[in-house]
């Protein structure tokens, strides 16, 4: 499989959890069907290990496409924390977060709480 973002390789990363994609160059992660939810706390730290600088870059892509079935994917926010953009195929409902997005999602800070009471839900 190929990162959706950089086109490098993606390695497969074991977890208690799941086996995750993670790519060898930007380090952003791939998660199958529901596998994000499954993996947390530190099981989230050690999976997600790249520069959050580098996720940021990455994420200024407008078109995307799902490295399982090549179909354009929807660029998403976590609620509560609308800094976080990750990217989800409708089709196949996997979900790739750019490097450092995960570890973020992972914890909520004040800041993001103060933040989730002033925006809205995006249409």
């Amino acid at each position: 499989m190929k990162c959706p973002k950089c086109s490098a390789v993606m390695e497969k990363v074991k977890t208690p959890e799941a086996v995750v994609d993670r790519c060898t160059s930007c380090k952003g992660l791939w998660f199958d069907l529901l596998e994000h939810q499954e993996v947390r706390g530190k099981a989230a730290a050690k999976l997600d290990l790249g520069d959050s600088g580098v996720g940021r870059k990455y994420n200024k892509q407008q078109r995307v496409e799902c490295p399982y079935c090549a179909q354009r994917m929807t660029r998403m926010t976590v609620r509560g924390q609308p800094h976080i953009h990750y990217e989800q195929c409708n089709t196949c409902h996997g979900v790739f977060f750019d490097a450092g997005e995960f570890r973020d999602m992972q914890s909520m800070t004040f800041g993001d709480m103060v933040q989730s009471l002033f925006s809205r839900e995006r249409a």
